[in-house]
């Protein structure tokens, strides 16, 4: 074979590559146009702004689940888990307000996170030492964490102390420079994963773990810390979602973040990720989350499809993703 031949083989690989990492941020330009042509209201900036406000939560999620499926696992959890943390966290904070006052915001918001990543440990311990798969670890815990919400909540609900509701607020409602915060957090979120994702050593041999386990060992990676830590990732990404959704409602019920798995999961397959390990997409991923609400948001905006259907569609989504990736392997 030629230089020439092998130069333009590599060429081709370098193209299909980048088609590949374009797909996502094609279909969201795409489904833009659509929606556009559908209701010209569908690209206006308030409803724009309050679309990729609703998304930020489960585009935070998803970049910890990048790292999850990157390295060749899958976290059913991060809904349930989400909600228990987001009822500690509230908990605390009236606990605290009494004598912290305002205070007991900051001192929650580190605990949630914290809790997040006790819970991805408590996932990630079990299926490196148990040698469990993580499909079913983490449809156990999601069991787990319904069940300690809806006990914390008796049934009910977990509201914020009123004395706090005022000064939480901004974290979901507040906005800087015009936008609105949830999407600075998630911004912020995916930036911090892309760098650990792309640029760091862990990064690499979280990919490398999930595209070849044995192999990974024999190179002498430490595959359980590497997917503990990838759990863990998730966790801390749950807890932070939480603090910017706890406020949009003032309060954590036993129904939080129903179905949240089946969003995060399906973001990150539209995103790029092989669902099989070994690859992951950062800004694929958040493009993903960008899509499923779009998608919803067409379906109120139109009658083309019922709303009460959004749940059939993003299953559908997730399959038709996954024929995707196996037809281009």
């Amino acid at each position: 074979m030629t230089d020439a031949t092998m130069a333009m083989e590599r060429g081709g690989r370098r193209l299909r590559v980048n088609w590949v990492d374009l797909g996502p941020f094609l279909a969201l330009a795409v489904l833009l146009l659509v929606g556009f042509l559908v209701n010209p209201d569908f690209l206006s900036i308030t409803n724009l702004a309050n679309v990729v406000t609703r998304s930020a939560f489960v585009a935070i999620i998803a970049v910890g689940a990048t790292f999850v499926i990157a390295s060749g696992g899958l976290d059913l959890s991060v809904g349930s888990m989400a909600a228990f943390v987001a009822g500690i966290m509230i908990l605390l904070m009236n606990a605290l307000a009494p004598t912290l006052g305002s205070y007991a915001i900051p001192v929650g918001m580190m605990a949630v996170v914290a809790a997040g990543a006790l819970c991805g440990l408590l996932n990630g311990a079990v299926v490196t030492l148990g040698r469990i798969e993580p499909f079913i670890v983490t449809l156990g815990t999601m069991g787990i964490f319904r069940a300690l919400i809806t006990y914390l909540a008796d049934g009910g609900t977990i509201p914020i102390d009123r004395g706090l509701r005022e000064a939480f607020r901004p974290v979901y409602f507040g906005s800087v420079a015009g936008v609105p915060v949830p999407i600075l957090v998630s911004l912020a979120v995916a930036g911090a994963g892309a760098f650990l994702l792309y640029r760091t050593k862990f990064g690499r041999r979280c990919v490398a773990v999930g595209a070849n386990a044995e192999v990974a060992r024999y190179s002498g990676i430490p595959i359980g810390r590497i997917r503990t830590l990838a759990f863990m990732i998730q966790g801390v990404c749950v807890g932070i979602a939480a603090i910017c959704y706890v406020p949009r409602l003032g309060a954590a019920t036993p129904t939080t973040g129903v179905l949240w798995e089946l969003q995060v999961i399906t973001a990150v397959v539209i995103g790029g990720t092989a669902l099989r390990g070994g690859r992951g997409h950062i800004w694929g991923t958040i493009a993903g989350a960008l899509i499923l609400e779009f998608i919803a948001n067409l379906m109120v905006l139109s009658d083309f499809v019922s709303e009460y259907l959004v749940a059939a569609v993003q299953g559908t989504i997730i399959i038709i993703a996954m024929l995707v990736q196996r037809m281009s392997k």
